[in-house]
């Protein structure tokens, strides 16, 4: 996407981690109903390998991968900063290049604009 697109209509994948997968479902949940994703799809368990306070660990964990707009990913990121588990919880957005133009346009409507609000085309799966 260049440089003049409107973030209201970039979308990017955000990428969450927690330890427990129950709690980052529920957590998921949530931000599809407030309409700060369209959907999650998550997956568990993952096996994380990382550097933490000077030791290398070695644990289980769950990912979601988050369907959303760019522009709502500061807002993700200061929720989840808020409720998860971790002193430094693992959120990262990727960006998406391209992708089904209708699975798109129902990305855009099921998440809120940062102008307007909600989404208010019918919902469909994931």
């Amino acid at each position: 996407m260049d440089a003049d697109s409107d973030p209201d209509t970039e979308f990017c994948e955000v990428v969450i981690t927690a330890d427990d997968p129950r709690w980052l479902a529920d957590f998921t949940r949530t931000l599809v109903e407030e309409r700060l994703a369209a959907c999650g799809h998550l997956v568990a368990p993952i096996r994380s390998i990382y550097r933490w306070d000077g030791a290398v660990r070695d644990e289980t964990e769950a990912r979601v991968s988050l369907h959303t707009r760019r522009a709502l990913v500061d807002v993700i990121v200061a929720r989840t900063n808020q409720e998860h588990g971790y002193e430094v919880p693992c959120v990262i957005a990727l960006p998406l290049t391209g992708g089904n133009p209708a699975y798109l346009a129902w990305l855009a409507a099921e998440t809120a604009t940062s102008s307007a609000g909600r989404g208010d085309a019918p919902r469909s799966p994931a």
